[in-house]
């Protein structure tokens, strides 16, 4: 999947709900639909990597983090240390995305509310 996603292609079918000026502005048409453009894929980082590692093995902070449909495998305790791990990867004004079926207590968390399953650090 990582490979995949590095990659960048996607099926226009798969894009047709894009907005069609990022269409133009983010992607480039290719013999199997069409793929992110360089500018946007030197941004992004793929890498595999064990989240219940003490620290994570990354030098800058993000500005974003995805984390869909993982948390709800973990006990409260396991969650609650991983979303501080989250926050504290996190540029200021950064934004975590997790699953629809997971969320996170904000009274135990550091995290604002934006919406369902979109979390921002202030």
């Amino acid at each position: 999947m990582l490979e995949h996603a590095a990659k960048g292609v996607y099926s226009d079918e798969s894009l047709k709900d894009l907005p069609s000026q990022w269409q133009l502005s983010y992607f480039k048409k290719s013999d199997t639909g069409s793929e992110v453009v360089d500018r946007i894929k030197r941004e992004v980082i793929f890498r595999k990597f064990n989240l219940m590692d003490k620290v994570f093995p990354f030098k800058r902070k993000f500005h974003i983090i995805f984390c869909r449909n993982v948390m709800i495998y973990f006990d409260r305790e396991t969650k609650k240390e991983l979303v501080n791990k989250f926050y504290d990867a996190l540029e200021h004004g950064g934004y975590l995305f997790i699953g629809h079926s997971e969320s996170i207590s904000r009274g135990e968390s550091p995290f604002r509310y934006v919406m369902p399953s979109v979390y921002r650090k202030e």
